[in-house]
């Protein structure tokens, strides 16, 4: 059943289009340490995802690539393409902003930076000692959560109040995109897992995994960082900018849709965000796009 719901689905979606885009970061201004909204915390946040980008995006692209040779339907086929290519250039543009925030030296901008090392060879190690199905569902799981927070930004007031007018442009340009295209690819993963015969109670346990243990680790991840930066002991300011950082990311509901991958039966496409893409592919790359400039 729920194979042939997700082969249904996958019919009705469109490819997810490769756009080549190049960013001039730091360009026609020098980006700022506080590069968003003059927010420590929340600068720090988004250089912890910015510097964890890259391996990961590299990671999803090798566990759906895994089981390529048992892929028939040339639908999903061109969607895996639309998917690999879309997760390829996320990582090259995350790279690029990456450089531009060595300059600060944020650490997990350092941590991360595994690429073409020797520890992304020792990555790729402990990947295949995982189960080829437990690391897909595990890129199933992580893409809902960026699905997620790709909605929530796109579609909050408050967060579009604040990238619009308080950030960086060209690191807003960025996650604008970034978020465009996870909510173009939302779903690929997740087919594949049950195009290929995923258990239910496989995706459900590592979605359990993941939702119990991301938000501990992102928030000592954000500690450590904090406390590598002697700019930041301000104890005072830091509550404020927390306070308005979590807001941002877990406001509005967004734990609890979260928490609805977790549902038997459950589809990314359960959570409509076809209005969404709609309005955001004009505005973004329409004739009067904010980025139809950087597509090459």
């Amino acid at each position: 059943m729920f194979k042939e719901r997700s082969l249904r689905t996958s019919q009705l979606m469109e490819y997810p289009k490769v756009r080549r885009i190049l960013f001039p970061f730091g360009e026609p201004e020098p980006i700022a340490k506080y590069f968003a909204d003059d927010n420590m915390v929340l600068s720090h946040t988004l250089s912890i995802l910015s510097g964890s980008f890259p391996p990961g995006e590299d990671s999803f692209i090798r566990s759906v690539r895994r089981f390529s040779d048992e892929i028939n339907d040339p639908k999903l086929k061109k969607r895996i393409s639309g998917f690999i290519g879309q997760e390829a250039v996320h990582g090259q543009q995350h790279d690029s902003l990456n450089e531009n925030l060595k300059q600060f030296r944020y650490p997990f901008v350092y941590i991360f930076d595994i690429r073409g090392k020797a520890r992304e060879r020792a990555v790729i190690r402990i990947e295949r000692l995982v189960p080829r199905k437990a690391h897909l569902a595990g890129t199933a799981a992580a893409e809902h959560y960026t699905a997620t927070l790709a909605r929530r930004m796109l579609s909050s007031p408050d967060v579009q109040e604040l990238m619009l007018k308080h950030a960086d442009p060209q690191v807003a340009n960025l996650l604008h995109w970034h978020a465009f295209e996870e909510l173009e690819h939302k779903s690929v993963a997740f087919d594949v897992y049950r195009t290929v015969g995923g258990a239910e109670w496989l995706r459900i346990g590592v979605m359990f995994l993941l939702f119990t243990s991301a938000i501990p680790m992102a928030a000592a991840a954000l500690l450590i960082s904090l406390a590598a930066d002697p700019q930041a002991w301000r104890p005072l300011r830091l509550i404020r900018e927390a306070r308005k950082t979590f807001k941002i990311f877990l406001g509005d509901g967004t734990i609890l849709e979260l928490a609805q991958y977790m549902r038997p039966g459950f589809h990314p496409d359960d959570i409509d965000t076809t209005g969404l893409l709609e309005e955001w592919k004009i505005e973004l790359f329409g004739n009067k796009g904010d980025l139809a400039q950087y597509v090459k």
